[in-house]
């Protein structure tokens, strides 16, 4: 407090002072490679039931023999990500064109011991992971005569331990190589980069000498961008699937779950489902797919393990509505309003001005985009706005000047609202003029 004497009176004032400005929190970023068409990859031993897992996750009928090595090739597929809010835009909207958000999958052949030094399909399995984003640890925990174990008996900590191993094993060839490299480089310019580059790999490869996954430890930003730059497989997150018979699933019991949930939760955790890809090919052959479960007693897992996939690979989507289309745009989460346009169209992050944006709870409860702007809840969004999941967007842009080899405009999407850039300032001249004419009259 101050106190200051004008005449007779004092006047106690109160001294305001802005509260310190809060440090920004520091923006992570995510392990794996950057983008927004990432993939999630089947792995696991053979006859584990991987590619009946990817046939019914993507209703193909991909090769699912009794064999070692069936699949050899990867097979690659996208599957519509199951989402009751489009389902109820396109029931608001009733779109005569709608397109659902996707995800990636690929199936990839089975690993064996050693496949690290080249044993079965090795170095080919591996370089297939390298190329995914993501991994569905299928698990077999069923027994069955009829197909063959690789390893003699049914074993799912075994089984783990040989993918735990032959992934930590590959990463250390590469650590190997890459830090013999950087260490010459270094020697030989001084290079200060490099050198930095260097102290992360041999960081990483303590790690891996641990016997710990690399997407196991908190990294820095720094750090994380090395690593995302070489991909290691130990650096990709991973799913558990736990493919169980069907009698085992619709009991929820199998004597092995307990040890692979502990052994899970002291290798670095992850997502855990219980499921049995014999029972999910029944309820895809099924012709009333509700009624057959509703008979069965037990529910269908793939919209879950679908789901889950999705969301562990740090993706989001949102909505945009115009013209009698409804889409669904796929983006990492934390991307902003500028970044996500130009999923849309690259002209429109270009000539990005302002995003409107409805959240999907309000448009649900309010019913319609009219009530929802007179209740004051569509709001207007600048370039650095991190969109949400969910939300429905309404893009301003301005037009790009770019002709075709025509010589005509190009034809943009009608997922947005192109803008005059010259109407959209006409407000703030008529706001300079008045300000002047106040101005002259004092």
């Amino acid at each position: 407090y101050q106190r200051r004497v004008h005449g007779d009176s004092n006047i106690l004032l109160h001294r305001y002072s802005m509260p310190p400005k809060k440090k920004d929190e520091e923006k992570k970023i995510p392990l794996g490679r950057p983008g927004n068409t990432l993939r999630m990859g089947i792995v696991g031993l053979p006859n584990v039931g991987k590619s009946t897992t990817f046939n019914v996750l993507t209703k193909l009928n991909v090769p699912a023999e009794n064999y070692p090595f069936c699949t050899k090739d990867p097979n690659n597929a996208q599957v519509a990500i199951p989402d009751i809010r489009f389902d109820k835009l396109i029931e608001m909207y009733k779109p005569s064109k709608s397109a659902a958000a996707t995800l990636n999958i690929t199936d990839i052949a089975g690993l064996v011991p050693g496949a690290s030094e080249g044993k079965g399909l090795g170095n080919a399995f591996l370089s297939h992971i390298q190329g995914v984003d993501g991994i569905f640890h299928v698990i077999r925990t069923f027994d069955d005569p009829t197909i063959v174990h690789t390893e003699g008996e049914v074993n799912p900590i075994a089984d783990m331990e040989t993918i735990h191993t032959e992934l930590l094993a590959k990463d250390m060839q590469f650590l190997t190589s890459w830090i013999d490299e950087a260490e010459k480089t270094v020697k030989r310019t001084l290079d200060k980069s490099k050198a930095e580059e260097l102290a992360v790999l041999k960081k990483a490869r303590a790690i891996v000498e641990s016997k710990k996954f690399i997407k196991d430890v908190d990294w820095t930003i720094n750090e994380v961008e090395v690593l995302n730059h070489h991909q290691f497989l130990t650096a990709k997150p991973m799913v558990y699937l736990i493919n169980m018979s069907i009698e085992e699933y619709k009991k929820k019991y199998n004597k092995h779950l307990k040890a692979i949930m502990d052994w899970i939760k002291t290798h670095g955790g992850g997502p855990i489902i219980p499921y049995s890809a014999s029972f999910e090919e029944q309820v895809v052959a099924a012709e009333n797919k509700e009624e057959f479960l509703k008979a069965e007693g037990a529910p269908s897992t793939i919209n879950k393990i679908i789901k889950i996939g999705y969301s562990c690979l740090n993706l989001i989507h949102f909505f945009t509505t115009l013209n009698n289309d409804l889409r669904c745009w796929t983006i990492r989460s934390g991307t902003v309003a500028k970044k996500a346009a130009g999923q849309v169209h690259t002209d429109m992050e270009e000539g990005f001005i302002c995003v409107d944006v409805i959240k999907y709870s309000d448009l649900a409860e309010l019913g319609s985009e009219g009530d929802v702007k007179a209740a004051g809840k569509m709001k207007q969004m600048g370039k650095d706005y991190a969109v949400e999941d969910g939300d429905i967007l309404f893009i301003k842009f301005n037009p790009s000047k770019k002709k075709t080899k025509q010589g005509t405009a190009m034809n943009l999407p009608i997922h947005s609202k192109s803008v005059s850039y010259t109407h959209l300032r006409a407000h703030e001249t008529l706001r300079y003029l008045v300000c002047r004419l106040l101005l002259e009259k004092k």
